[in-house]
């Protein structure tokens, strides 16, 4: 017995005394010491640090408080509820991110067995979230005092972290910023670069510094005639047409050399450059322009487009100048640029005519010919036929270039319009699209439409026709010249074609020469209001085939008489 009050007096000394506020509690006790029992408040009370509005009171384990307790359990959080207990009272306040929680409790006779100071603890590193508090007198905890000053103190370490982060987060973003700029600068930079060795065969000096100007054109080409880059494409493609070069071409604006501008149009410039020791021509759009680049990209990629009537494509890629991007398009270059060009400088032959014209209706023929397969080509219509994106080889035939503007023919049967605010020219279109009455819908709507415009093409190739030999022969002219000015609107050509329906005039000698006969019928028969009278582009192919075979054969008659006349 004497050991056992030796021990307890130890721990009673250990502990020592708590002191909460002028609360003093002598938290010891002896096994079996019997104490007195005391009444407490009971009860949660809890509010929102944001609206104080939001409070609650809750009694969730206490004993409802008698009409003599209730002065000493009320006050301005509202009626706690009671509880008993030989121990002592309780309080303590807690904080969280949103709200503050006050409790009052009392401590139970079981929890003062092992460790009777556990609940009145409150360690130093917990005083910003929590404190708590013990007396022991009935009630006293109605009157307890905790020092809550850490608990609302404000965190000037949290404070000046968020501080420094504020300021240094935007100054290492800038500084990565200007970091990726200069990476680009050094890698896209329009810079003359100097070979030291032999380059590999697929490589081309980048040479931006050419700045010269040149001529109009609008447009560029299908392969070129020499027989090296013939070959290069022979090996890339499969030899069924279907495909596209099998070119790495996001580098290819890296191995172009521009050489001179040779041409501008609503898209931006077109460029003569050289590639593989070739001439290719670069049509370069803006980046406001980056839909119509893409959507041009797209229809020379098509399946089994390829067509020697066609502009041949090489790649598409595009260009970072620091400031702006460049979206480059690069095809076949012809010396000779678009019919527009070469019929104002040059008249043709009756049969170079013919073969001009035919040439035409057969890039025309294919690009609406829909071929079906697991590798088939959707039919696609022009939209923008005329002489300036008609361009003429070195052979003078022609090819169908400036594809941007093409609608397709969808598996589904639909539709496929461009997504852009680019229409025709005013001056080319059909009747139904000057007045609207187009079903666009139907893809034969856009095939008879670009038809219309085959036939004001053959009117202009036709008036630059030398089929009488006196030199005498019409001046280059654009179909209305007589009837509208050089850039007419859409109500101007609303007006003579729908209203007036007027056409270009086909002259009456025309009818006295067999060639620009039998091409003066094909215009008019181009020309008919209703569209669905038009005649195809694959029965114009024909029939100009048909009458140049004709023409070999009669050619060839001749020769054979002639060499019977000599024997």
């Amino acid at each position: 017995m004497v050991t056992m009050l030796m021990m307890a007096g130890m721990v009673g000394s250990l502990l020592g005394l708590t002191s909460v506020e002028g609360f003093d509690l002598d938290l010891g006790h002896d096994v079996g010491q019997e104490t007195q029992e005391i009444s407490c408040m009971c009860g949660q009370y809890r509010y929102s640090l944001s609206n104080m509005r939001e409070d609650k009171l809750t009694r969730y384990h206490c004993e409802n408080a008698t009409k003599e307790e209730e002065p000493l359990t009320c006050n301005e959080d509202g009626c706690y509820g009671t509880c008993k207990t030989h121990g002592y009272c309780f309080k303590s306040i807690k904080r969280n991110e949103t709200h503050v929680i006050k409790t009052f409790d009392c401590v139970k006779d079981k929890y003062l067995i092992n460790r009777p100071g556990f609940q009145c603890e409150t360690h130093p590193s917990n005083e910003r979230h929590y404190v708590n508090g013990c007396c022991k007198e009935a009630w006293c905890s109605a009157n307890l005092t905790l020092n809550t000053s850490k608990m609302f103190e404000r965190d000037e370490s949290k404070e000046l972290m968020l501080l420094v982060l504020a300021i240094c987060v935007p100054i290492m973003v800038i500084l990565m910023i200007i970091l990726i700029l200069i990476l680009i600068y050094k890698q896209c930079r329009p810079s003359r670069y100097q070979l030291v060795t032999k380059p590999l065969d697929n490589t081309v000096v980048l040479d931006m510094s050419s700045k010269s100007g040149g001529s109009t054109v609008t447009g560029t080409t299908y392969l070129g005639d020499s027989s090296t880059q013939k070959d290069t494409f022979e090996d890339t493609y499969s030899g069924s047409g279907a495909g596209n070069p099998l070119l790495v071409e996001r580098s290819i604006a890296r191995q172009v050399s521009l050489v001179e501008c040779v041409g501008k149009g609503r898209y931006g410039e077109v460029w003569r450059g050289a590639w593989r020791g070739e001439s290719v021509a670069v049509k370069i759009f803006s980046s406001r322009d980056e839909k119509s680049w893409f959507r041009e990209s797209e229809i020379y990629q098509t399946v089994m487009l390829r067509h020697e009537n066609i502009l041949g494509f090489i790649a598409a890629d595009n260009k970072d100048d620091i400031t702006w991007t460049q979206l480059w398009l690069v095809t076949d270059y012809h010396q000779h640029g678009s019919l527009f060009d070469y019929l104002s400088r040059n008249t043709v032959t009756p049969d170079r005519m013919i073969h001009m014209a035919l040439s035409i209706a057969t890039g025309l023929t294919h690009l609406h010919l829909e071929i079906s397969g697991t590798q088939g080509k959707p039919a696609i219509a022009h939209r923008d036929l005329k002489s300036r994106n008609i361009l003429v080889k070195k052979d003078l035939t022609c090819v169908i270039a400036d594809l941007g503007l093409c609608v397709k023919l969808l598996d589904t049967g639909q539709v496929d319009i461009p997504y852009n605010n680019k229409v025709g020219t005013k001056r080319y279109m059909a009747p139904e699209l000057l007045n609207e009455t187009i079903d666009e819908a139907m893809f034969d709507s856009w095939k008879m439409a670009d038809v219309y415009s085959l036939g004001l093409v053959y009117w202009e190739l036709a008036r630059r026709c030398s089929y009488r030999g006196d030199g005498l022969e019409a001046d280059y002219q654009m179909p209305y010249y007589d009837a509208v000015t050089s850039d007419p609107s859409v109500e101007q050509m609303k007006e003579v074609v729908c209203d007036k329906k007027i056409r270009p005039q086909l002259p009456e000698e025309w009818e006295t020469f067999e060639p620009l006969k039998m091409l003066a019928k094909i215009m008019r028969e181009c020309w008919f209001e209703n569209a669905a009278a038009r005649l195809t582009s694959l029965r114009i192919k024909k029939t100009l085939a048909a009458f140049n075979e004709l023409n070999l054969n009669n050619e060839r008659e001749d020769v054979e008489k002639k060499i019977e006349a000599q024997g």
